[in-house]
């Protein structure tokens, strides 16, 4: 198993040639992070990995560039597949990708997922793309349909392999690993180990390298979490004081059913706040424009579901709002983690009412750590243990 020992290597430092070097320096990074120092030279190698890291390590690069390193862009076929588990997923390692081969011309790259027409996923089939990123319904699909050959895959990549298995895409998963030879090599990257993502790589990895990269002080995010107690009657009016205190400029906002998202939203629309929401029976086509719209700073409050939010990345996230408390302990992490992103710090609020403290404990001996508690006094101003204002004090 590997472990962090090394102190952090220059890309200039690695065997990479000029075109990665200069469009990783394009993309603003000089040193790899200890999952890309660890990743490179194994891929490199054409070793199969198991690489359990934190979200936000760099991963994207880690696999990207030894891809990119031996693809063949003399050949027409496809020779790289990523398999994420997410449409947004999946948009955001493509746009990883071609910033990577930024300075590689004749490099294509090829973006498949469900809710989008397949006719305009055909057109750039037609182009004859080297690397694949999909998620695995609408790659099986292509493959089903005759679209998609997958017989001369060099490198698959499964990215966020716990989600992706979680979320009942084992089988889909299998059958397009069934589909790529044998010799190809498999590299699984996953925040956490279960059941499936082991049975996954004992059945189809050869002699696989484990990473494992721990949360450290670089690599965790600075986030820092508030609970404030409530009742469920209140959950409004606190949620509007904690946007009205004009301290942050990008906040999501996460709630448990579709239903309630929307609702939610179009209270604060109707209140005049800048908000859009993102649960699982909008179109895809939507979901894009909310999500662009997001990130070019149109509107401020993003309300989501976690299955619609899985696979966001948006930089300066600066609060999240657990409007309700999540069924999952995995997806309070997920959750937190949306903000403190790119070395900033954040913060988290989670509004909780009498009935979810059980359930929030349960969450708290899971992540190991104990948020600040915030309370609401007569005078109906935020204030922490000491009885001082929050905002006055943050």
């Amino acid at each position: 198993m590997a472990t962090e020992t090394t102190p952090p290597m220059k890309f200039t430092e690695a065997d990479l040639s000029p075109e990665i070097v200069k469009a990783v320096e394009k993309m603003g990074f000089q040193e790899m992070t200890p999952v890309q120092q660890q990743t490179l030279p194994l891929m490199m190698e054409g070793r199969d990995v198991i690489a359990i890291a934190p979200t936000g390590t760099g991963k994207t690069c880690a696999f990207g560039i030894p891809m990119l390193e031996y693809v063949n862009l003399k050949d027409k076929r496809v020779q790289e597949l990523v398999l994420a588990p997410t449409r947004e997923l999946s948009l955001q390692i493509t746009e990883e990708l071609r910033a990577l081969a930024r300075f590689i011309p004749g490099v294509r790259i090829a973006c498949l997922y469900g809710g989008q027409p397949i006719t305009k996923q055909l057109t750039q089939l037609k182009l004859n793309p080297q690397i694949i990123v999909a998620t695995p319904g609408r790659m099986l699909d292509h493959i089903n349909r005759g679209n998609v050959r997958l017989d001369s895959i060099h490198t698959m990549v499964l990215d966020e392999a716990d989600e992706m298995l979680n979320m009942g895409f084992v089988k889909d998963v299998t059958k397009i690993i069934e589909a790529a030879p044998v010799q190809k090599e498999l590299v699984l990257f996953s925040a956490t180990t279960n059941q499936d993502v082991m049975t996954i790589a004992w059945k189809y990895q050869h002699e696989p390298v484990e990473i494992n990269i721990p949360a450290t002080k670089e690599n965790r995010p600075q986030i820092t979490q508030y609970v404030i107690e409530t009742q469920r009657e209140n959950k409004y009016e606190n949620l509007l004081y904690l946007l009205d205190s004009d301290e942050f400029q990008r906040v999501m906002v996460f709630v448990n059913t579709k239903d309630m998202t929307q609702r939610l939203c179009k209270r604060l629309q109707d209140a005049g706040y800048p908000a859009d929401c993102l649960h699982g029976d909008l179109r895809q086509s939507v979901r894009n424009d909310v999500m662009q719209a997001y990130r070019k700073g149109k509107f401020q409050i993003l309300l989501a579901t976690d299955v619609a939010a899985r696979g966001i990345d948006v930089d300066d996230v600066e609060a999240v709002i657990n409007y309700d408390l999540p069924n999952e302990n995995e997806y309070y992490l997920h959750r937190i983690g949306r903000t403190g992103r790119a070395k900033k710090h954040g913060v988290a609020f989670t509004l909780l009412t009498y009935t979810e403290s059980v359930r929030f404990d349960e969450i708290l001996k899971y992540i190991m750590a104990k948020p600040v508690k915030l309370t609401f006094n007569d005078m109906d101003i935020l204030v922490n243990e000491a009885g001082e204002p929050f905002f006055e004090n943050m």
